[in-house]
């Protein structure tokens, strides 16, 4: 019980790691998921139609998002 009492304190800094924690997963998850990466290409594809973007520049941002898939610096 009196572990209980002293530690109550700390309750509040233990659910914000553990949030933060799960935001990380959650985070780097989407970042290596062939899903994201893919739509992120398509994205690219469709600015390039629409004259946003030079052909460089979707080349560059593609291989950033293959580099994101793929683990590379």
């Amino acid at each position: 019980m009196l572990s209980f009492i002293v530690t109550l304190p700390l309750q509040p800094v233990k659910g914000v790691i553990s949030l933060a924690a799960l935001i990380q997963r959650q985070v780097e998850e989407e970042m290596h998921n062939p899903a994201a990466i893919r739509r992120g290409i398509e994205e690219l594809e469709e600015a390039r139609a629409r004259g946003e973007i030079t052909a460089e520049e979707e080349e560059q941002a593609q291989q950033a998002l293959i580099d994101r898939l793929t683990g590379s610096p």
